[in-house]
């Protein structure tokens, strides 16, 4: 059995590499797999969930272990020599990370905060929004930007979505379009680069029409920034988040805010903490912020984790970020193009793929549920669970993105009010199981995402998964 697996793999690949020549320059990753990411053959571990978490290399860890033990750091709110040394660190990652996304450092700032999900809420708790004002974002977005408007609300700004349209799941740009000249006073629109959802990437062209419509713009880049390259010298946007182990793996804990000067110069801190003032009083009953970033990074920064922040982008600009795009592009182009086609003995297609199913303007992940011969819904949960037994790691559920997940899968908002109804709390397992018993529908989905270390065989290995499927009846999986 190993044996024809193994057959059918190379004869498969050998076509492979014939449909996609430019794979071929891609080669140096598989060499950098196996010399960095050896783990993941040693283990027998099909990892299918980049867009949850990057995967980080051998030398990152080995750079910051070195570095941990053949120096002495301290808090760097102090001046003592270990505080130098780690201040000297923390100063050298932020110049790196504006260099690396091309950030010119008088035009943008960069603020280091646990995750991409504390640097939205840095801006969405400090956006001056009033009445007149206005908060605009797309149906796609992650949960925690859809989080801004209660920020928004309860400072009495209107919020308004923009949809997206199905199959492709794109945003209506005649829509979009409309609400921008819509601009009252002070006004925020956020958008994904790429969806987590479906992959689908979104115009960076968005950025300059907004903002010439008097716009500031929050660029969501945490499922973008890990396969594509972010060129800031070009693209301006006011606001960019992103999550540091989407990209390379480790440390976990480490986001960033890139913030345009002109931008965060709008912003209002609703508190201060340590860290980000220069004195504070209590007799005085007063205090006075910081300038530039640490006015915003509270408390004390990750100091620890930063060196393998620069170790992690220094990892990735090695291999070169085109080379990465062009990688994960040829293979989500060739398993797209296998999933189509895979039907049951009586005609029904094995999968629905939310999104695009060609490369146009998508990126390195897609969303998709099974179907038995009946055309019966298969349970995303079970997919998952006969998944493990391969030991592919993917990722099933909603993604933290309600407004795609309810586009894609035809939900109404009359279905979704049926979750708020009551004042009892419900869970996502609870919801789902109320869709599929009344409407015979779903709200999750299983989620395949490819990354810097997928090759051929992560992606073959996931196709050979789905045809085990074929004519197996939603009960018996």
């Amino acid at each position: 059995m190993a044996h024809s697996l193994a057959t059918g793999l190379t004869a498969a690949y050998s076509r492979f590499k014939k449909a996609y020549p430019d794979y071929e320059s891609t080669q140096a990753l598989d060499e950098m797999r196996a010399a960095e990411y050896a783990r993941l053959d040693l283990k027998g571990v099909v990892y299918l969930d980049y867009t949850g978490a990057g995967l980080y290399s051998d030398s990152q860890i080995r750079q910051h272990m070195e570095l941990l033990r053949g120096d002495v750091f301290g808090n760097p709110h102090s001046i003592n020599s270990a505080s130098e040394a780690a201040t000297l660190w923390v100063d050298r990652v932020r110049a790196y990370v504006l260099e690396f996304f091309n950030a010119s450092p008088d035009e943008y700032v960069a603020i280091f905060t646990s995750n991409a999900t504390a640097a939205i809420k840095l801006v969405g708790e400090s956006y001056p929004f009033g009445p007149g004002d206005r908060y605009l974002l797309t149906f796609d977005n992650h949960n925690s930007v859809n989080g801004i408007r209660e920020f928004a609300r309860s400072k009495g700004a209107a919020v308004a979505y923009v949809p997206v349209i199905p199959p492709e799941l794109r945003v209506d740009e005649r829509s979009l379009r409309k609400q921008l000249d819509m601009s009252g006073g002070r006004n925020l629109f956020a958008y994904p680069a790429q969806s987590n959802l479906s992959g689908v990437q979104f115009s960076l062209e968005w950025i300059a029409e907004a903002q010439s419509r008097g716009w500031d713009v929050l660029l969501d880049c945490a499922a973008f920034a890990p396969t594509n390259g972010l060129d800031l010298g070009r693209w301006h946007p006011d606001f960019v988040v992103m999550s540091f182990y989407k990209l390379f793996g480790y440390p976990t804990g480490v986001g960033c805010l890139l913030a345009r000067k002109s931008a965060l110069a709008k912003l209002s801190r609703p508190w201060f903490a340590g860290g980000t003032i220069t004195i504070a009083s209590v007799q005085a009953d007063d205090y006075h912020l910081a300038e530039g970033e640490a006015a915003f990074e509270e408390g004390t920064i990750n100091y620890l984790s930063l060196p393998a922040v620069e170790f992690g982008l220094r990892h990735m600009a090695s291999i070169g970020m085109e080379t990465i795009h062009r990688r994960v592009s040829c293979l989500m182009s060739w398993l797209l193009g296998e999933l189509r086609v895979l039907r049951h003995a009586t005609g029904v297609p094995l999968v629905r793929i939310y999104g695009p199913t060609e490369m146009h303007m998508r990126g390195g992940n897609l969303a998709l549920n099974f179907y038995d011969p009946d055309g019966k819904l298969v349970d995303h949960r079970r997919v998952e669970i006969r998944a493990n037994q391969s030991r592919i790691c993917l990722r099933t559920g909603c993604f933290c993105n309600p407004g795609a997940s309810e586009i894609a899968h035809g939900l109404s908002k009359e279905q979704m009010a049926e979750a708020f109804k009551d004042d009892e709390r419900m869970t996502l397992d609870q919801f789902l199981s109320v869709l599929e018993q009344k409407d015979g529908q779903s709200a999750g989905a299983v989620r395949v995402s490819l990354g810097l270390a997928s090759n051929f065989a992560d992606v073959y290995n996931f196709a050979q998964f789905a045809r085990s499927l074929l004519d197996i009846s939603a009960k018996e999986i």
